[in-house]
């Protein structure tokens, strides 16, 4: 997260920002696990893969590869980019007024 978030006495941007760096992270996150091929009977790799599939429910589907990690990075990275570009958009937006 940059420096200029911290420098407003505005905190709201500093929370839209960090909410769309954890969303982004938890995408991530699965994005790797599924490559890496963790075990899906894992809590964690439950936990993570229930939330970015909700995350990107909007997304996860768009893209017909046929290779299936194709598709994941694809659908969850697509998810993971839009919302650092909104989020982020959205904080600079809020921290200037």
């Amino acid at each position: 997260m940059s420096p200029r978030y911290h420098r407003s006495a505005n905190g709201a941007g500093t929370v839209v920002a960090v909410v769309a760096d954890v969303m982004a992270l938890i995408l991530g996150l699965w994005i790797l696990m599924y490559l890496l091929d963790a075990n899906p009977g894992n809590a964690l790799v439950q936990f993570v893969h229930d939330v970015a599939r909700w995350l990107a429910g909007w997304s996860r589907d768009l893209f017909t590869f046929d290779e299936a990690w194709a598709r994941v990075v694809a659908g969850y990275g697509l998810a993971a980019v839009v919302y650092l570009f909104i989020g982020h958009a959205i904080a600079r937006r809020m921290q200037r007024h």
